[in-house]
């Protein structure tokens, strides 16, 4: 069946059975590959993406529930907000294997997006449902941190 799609702002048509998880469509139908298979069960927010501003884990996304609604994957995060976090986590030298990073920005975006001035507390729980392989948490939350000062400036 054929879908039409708003991605990253520009619109594309893609050929997908029903009931394929949008993470496919993205990595293998559009060759978006920074959105990562993690899980398959929502459990570890790699594949996390923004569907109309929200995270949302696109391995139990089904592509024909994203029709009609903006999605944003790390490709397409650029405003100010993805601009502050991308930045911190460099500052910061977040990234170890990598693995999870797209989805923990996606959700770092989100957070951000939300609450501009997170607590610590705060940012653990909006960031529990993201999982680092390589445990780099204490990174994470640091660079949220300092990615809430630069909005700030």
């Amino acid at each position: 069946m054929q879908y039409q799609l708003k991605i990253n702002g520009e619109s594309r048509t893609i050929d997908a059975e029903p009931g394929t998880p949008l993470l496919w469509v993205l990595r293998d139908g559009l060759e978006l590959t920074g959105t990562k298979f993690g899980c398959g069960v929502a459990y570890c927010g790699a594949c996390t993406v923004h569907i109309d501003g929200e995270p949302t884990r696109s391995c139990q996304t089904f592509v024909e529930d994203a029709v009609d609604s903006e999605i944003t994957t790390i490709e397409g995060a650029k405003d100010k907000i993805a601009q502050a976090v991308q930045a911190a986590w460099q500052e910061k030298d977040v990234v170890q294997c990598g693995w999870c990073q797209s989805g923990q920005i996606m959700s770092a975006i989100g957070l951000l997006s939300e609450n501009p001035k997170p607590t610590d507390a705060e940012i653990k729980d909006y960031m529990q449902g993201n999982a680092c392989r390589c445990a780099t948490y204490v990174r994470i939350n640091e660079a949220i941190k300092l990615a809430s000062e630069k909005l700030e400036a």
